[in-house]
């Protein structure tokens, strides 16, 4: 039998997405014959996606054996319990999207359903009393969840908030331990074979070719495989999302170390404060039709907490995705792929996933179109799913001060979204799509939080006597209240277990 393996990945880019999809490859393959090759040059920037993260990003890291503790020092890391949300349903509002729930389903009603009927009934308590991990965030506690399903302290999930260059300095290390092969340079030239529009080899500046049997394309925005090479096409979501530009600078830390990433909504897009343990980052996405770049960089800056550390970072994107994030014998990971805007800190979740989901589909050097195709329909589930994740956030303000907040609430949604809106809106129930990366206490948070109360609640919590769940869910909330009391200060606990060592210059 002929051996048709694939015998060497090149990796054409660095950054984040280029060392996850190292790490993550040379992991799945620490036992078997293939060479991994990345080429990265120092003349090119990387943008560094995000700061923040959701959950998900532990099993990543647990799936590399990487230790938590020594992550953690070395990426300056924070722990984060959601993200606060403030004036986007209407100046002076604030709500918290945590990663955890509401409490537990009552003869099998979601919770929220119980909380309306007390609603109704006069009960004015937010929605926000029972949950665990939003109640510790704005009260900057933090300890880590329990897996003992009886204990409250099983009811939330945490992520983290880090410098996203460390964490890539971090991988390498890691993947270049596992054999991966770093070539310093810049791709000149995409050499495509004559009989099938396969890649072949990268030309590199002063002449050196790279050959390979499977391309990762993590050349950023640019998308110098997928795009500059292959011509895939991308799928422009800018009618829905508009923001088109954002300003990033990190500042001198203002001491508060809050466990959780704020996203304050401005007159043209929103901006992102992320504590780290040994800065601020902060950023500033916005529309350049509705405000331009100086306005834009003012307001940032008069609304950072400390000293700003840098320059300001400028970035302009489209929001959408590649047509195909699998063609031929290339798979784009991270910016490459398509972009969507960090709102709910989904960027680097979406390169995992990638790297995640290219090891379960990976191909041997025929490339069983089958494979690609199954890969680019659930690389498309998830990355629409966001999308209309994100919308919700924008098209459900009821903020009209700007031009900017009048476009997004006309807009027409993707049908979808329209769809789980309206359900909600009338029973009061989720519908969750085909992909999985928000589930229905995240939903309820935006939902609730944007002022979307329910016209009605199921039925079967009706069957539960008004007095009986009254003094159940104020047992509910004192727990809560107790839990939180008895955890430590944010600051407190990585003082303890886990303050990072002071930087030294990258090599």
């Amino acid at each position: 039998m002929t051996d048709n393996r694939i015998r060497k990945i090149v990796i054409v880019g660095g950054g984040t997405a280029g060392w996850i999809a190292a790490a993550g490859i040379s992991r799945f393959f620490e036992s078997r014959p293939i060479e991994i090759e990345l080429i990265e040059s120092d003349q090119i920037a990387t943008v560094g996606v995000g700061e923040a993260t959701i959950p998900p990003i532990r099993q990543f890291n647990a799936v590399l054996g990487i230790d938590e503790i020594e992550f953690i020092k070395a990426t300056q890391a924070t722990f984060k319990l959601g993200i606060e949300f403030k004036d986007w349903r209407a100046l002076g509002s604030r709500y918290f999207h945590a990663f955890g729930d509401y409490g537990p389903a009552i003869d099998g009603v979601s919770p929220h359903h119980h909380w309306r009927k007390l609603r109704l009934a006069g009960d004015p308590t937010s929605h926000e009393a029972y949950c665990l991990g939003a109640r510790m965030a704005l009260g900057d506690r933090f300890r880590p969840p329990v897996p003992d399903p009886r204990s409250i302290y099983s009811t939330f999930s945490y992520a983290f908030q880090f410098d996203a260059g460390l964490y890539a300095r971090f991988l390498r290390a890691y993947a270049e331990k596992r054999g991966v092969g770093r070539t310093e340079g810049k791709v000149v030239e995409v050499v495509l074979r004559p009989e099938d529009g396969f890649i072949q080899s990268v030309r590199l500046e002063g002449g050196k070719v790279v050959d390979g049997d499977l391309f990762i394309d993590c050349s950023g925005f640019r998308g110098l495989l997928i795009e500059g090479a292959l011509k895939t096409g991308y799928e422009d979501w800018s009618r829905w999302l508009p923001a088109n530009r954002a300003l990033a600078v990190p500042c001198d830390s203002d001491g508060a170390l809050e466990p959780y990433t704020t996203a304050t909504a401005r007159a043209a897009g929103w901006q992102w404060k992320i504590p780290l343990q040994h800065r601020t980052g902060n950023g500033y996405v916005f529309c350049d039709s509705f405000i331009d770049e100086d306005e834009a960089a003012r307001t940032l800056l008069a609304n950072i907490s400390g000293k700003a550390q840098a320059g300001l970072n400028a970035l302009r994107f489209v929001t959408g995705r590649r047509r195909k994030v699998w063609n031929r014998n290339c798979v784009a990971i991270g910016l490459s792929s398509g972009f969507l805007e960090p709102l709910e800190s989904t960027s680097i979740h979406l390169i995992q996933n990638g790297v995640g989901r290219l090891l379960e589909y990976f191909p041997d050097r025929d490339f069983d179109p089958a494979l690609a195709d199954t890969f680019n329909r659930l690389s498309a589930n998830e990355v629409e799913y966001i999308r209309d994740f994100l919308v919700l956030h924008y098209h459900t303000s009821q903020r009209d001060d700007s031009e900017f907040w009048r476009y997004c609430r006309s807009v027409e949604l993707p049908d979808t979204l329209a769809a789980q809106i309206e359900h909600f809106r009338q029973t009061g129930k989720v519908t969750l799509g085909a992909d999985t990366s928000f589930m229905e206490p995240s939903w309820l948070s935006v939902y609730l939080g944007q002022g979307i109360v329910p016209a009605a609640h199921d039925p079967r919590a009706d069957l539960i006597p008004m007095t009986e769940l009254t003094e159940g869910m104020r047992k509910r909330r004192e727990a809560v209240s107790q839990a939180v009391e008895a955890t430590p200060r944010h600051s407190e606990f990585i003082a303890r277990y886990c303050r990072a060592p002071s930087l030294e210059p990258a090599s």
